[in-house]
């Protein structure tokens, strides 16, 4: 599914209208209908349900005029309150309240603070308030009297449908601008927004609806739109080929270098999560004084042991050449430590090895203090959590959380890697501008260990031939999958060991759509 940002259906608008000559009048016409349609979807029958329409000065205003009329005519005991003096209103907006006017429908206005009361004086009478106040187009926080009626209507618990975009919204990064409308149901005209997929905005949305406003489909084909959220079929048309006269040497070899005293379990969870996503070989690059934890808790990997007793530095850099040779990709970082001789290979490591690599964990904090630059077209997958984020950009965690899309966008372009961010909506960035969210997964993700084995995921899809920003979308899609399989309440309790077996299920489940048809290659 495509996520737009504001500017780009503002350009999909135009381009209907401008080079389809489709009327401005009729596109509110259509997103009008298609609301009301959701809504009868939702609320079932409407005769006689209370209903108060929250209209703003723009077209998402017209909008609500229009689902008013709808609503009215199937029945419904409609408010109209208005917040903007009608003589303001213009084009197609101004063009319905005429409409509205004429079929003296109740309409309250409202331009200051002090109407407030009364304009909303109805509230208690209602079934369900429909938010028109703002859509896409808000780029600044809320004050005065939206501020006002906006609390007020979250304050009273009314089930709320927002048009285009709860009201308080940003579009593009799913911040909340000064106050928000909590919607149960939002319908969204002709594309996903961004802001509806990642947090704290997907928390506002509830459930989303994309409705057909009449744009032609080969306008949003030729926008250049580089934007999508992941699903099924996505995930589908990455799946690696998995031939049925393939052996362990055709599903690649995968190197894991991690594991330090009191994290080896990180680097075992990696190769563990790499072998349950179809690796036909794994190896872990370990320190010698802890070999043997890893060749007793893990029978299906390889392990070379290394010159280094405890923690790796620049002296293992020739045996870790040696061992890369005749491997497909890398996993780097897992439970590796922060000592100095650690960040000294990892930066090397980094700078020097044309071949994939995911760059995970104590790796991406060695490299935080100083990125080097990538070489060209090995491919690096950088998979930091907020914190690591963080320390990456220079910026607060705050700071990242408030544009995780942007700030994971610019990190992707200006290093030249693919960068995961990790988090509730995972964002996926490459550096040529292909965005993805991710929408998989739950709660029971907040545990130690599920990024390690999600490095292990993405390592193992690399091994088998994905080029970078595919082998994250499909495995941070399958991965959050495996945790909906397992614990879809997201209670929590799921052990990172329990999410990788759940991983050949997960996959199962993905190739099942290809078999349907739905995925047509990568």
């Amino acid at each position: 599914m495509r996520l737009a940002t504001a500017a780009e259906m503002r350009a999909l608008d135009r381009r209907a209208i401008d080079d389809y000559g489709l009327p401005g009048v009729v596109l509110m016409e259509n997103a009008g209908r298609a609301t009301f349609a959701a809504i009868r979807r939702w609320q079932g029958r409407l005769a006689g349900r209370g209903v108060l329409v929250l209209v703003g000065p723009g077209n998402n205003g017209g909008d609500g005029l229009v689902i008013a009329r709808y609503l009215s005519q199937a029945g419904c005991r409609v408010e109209i309150v208005l917040l903007a003096r009608p003589a303001d209103l213009r084009g197609e907006a101004a063009s319905n309240w005429l409409i509205v006017k004429r079929l003296a429908l109740p309409v309250r206005e409202l331009t200051h603070e002090g109407q407030v009361d009364e304009a909303l004086a109805g509230l208690t009478r209602v079934d369900f308030v429909v938010d028109a106040l703002f859509g896409t187009g808000l780029a600044r926080p809320i004050s005065g009297p939206f501020a006002a009626v906006i609390e007020r209507i979250n304050q009273a618990g009314r089930p709320v449908v927002a048009v285009d975009m709860p009201s308080g919204l940003d579009s593009d990064s799913g911040r909340v601008l000064g106050g928000c409308l909590r919607a149960e149901l939002t319908v969204t005209f002709t594309l996903a927004k961004r802001g509806q997929v990642v947090t704290p905005g997907r928390g506002h949305v509830g459930r989303l609806e994309v409705v057909d406003i009449g744009i032609p489909e080969a306008a949003v084909r030729e926008s250049g739109i580089k934007a999508e959220l992941l699903d099924l079929a996505a995930a589908a048309r990455c799946l690696p080929p998995r031939p049925a006269d393939g052996h362990k040497g055709t599903f690649g070899h995968l190197l894991v270098v991690g594991g330090s005293p009191g994290k080896t379990g990180a680097a075992l969870l990696a190769a563990h999560g790499a072998l349950r996503s179809g690796a036909g070989l794994v190896t872990l690059g370990v320190a010698q004084g802890l070999n043997a934890i890893f060749e007793a808790n893990l029978l299906e990997a390889m392990t070379v042991s290394l010159a280094s007793e405890h923690c790796l530095g620049l002296d293992d850099l020739p045996a870790l050449l040696a061992a890369l040779a005749g491997k497909n990709a890398l996993v780097l970082g897992p439970g590796l430590g922060l000592e100095e001789g650690t960040a000294a290979l990892v930066a090397r490591l980094y700078q020097e090895l044309a071949l994939p690599a995911v760059i995970d964990a104590d790796a991406l904090n060695c490299l935080a203090r100083k990125l080097p630059a990538a070489p060209g077209g090995a491919g690096r997958v950088l998979t930091p959590h907020p914190g690591e984020m963080a320390r990456l950009t220079g910026l607060t965690v705050t700071e990242v959380q408030a544009d995780r899309l942007k700030v994971a966008a610019t990190l992707a372009r200006e290093q030249r890697v693919v960068v995961l961010l990790k988090g509730a909506g995972t964002v996926i960035a490459a550096p040529d501008g292909r965005l993805a969210v991710n929408p998989t997964g739950n709660a029971s993700l907040a545990s130690g260990g599920m990024g390690d084995v999600l490095a292990g995921v993405i390592g193992a899809l690399l091994a088998q031939g994905l080029e970078p920003f595919a082998a994250a979308c499909l495995g941070a899609f399958a991965h959050g999958l495996a945790a909906d399989r397992r614990a879809g309440n997201g209670r929590g309790g799921l052990l990172a060991s329990e999410l990788a077996a759940e991983l050949p299920a997960a996959f199962q489940e993905i190739a099942l759509t290809a078999l349907d048809g739905e995925g047509k290659g990568c």
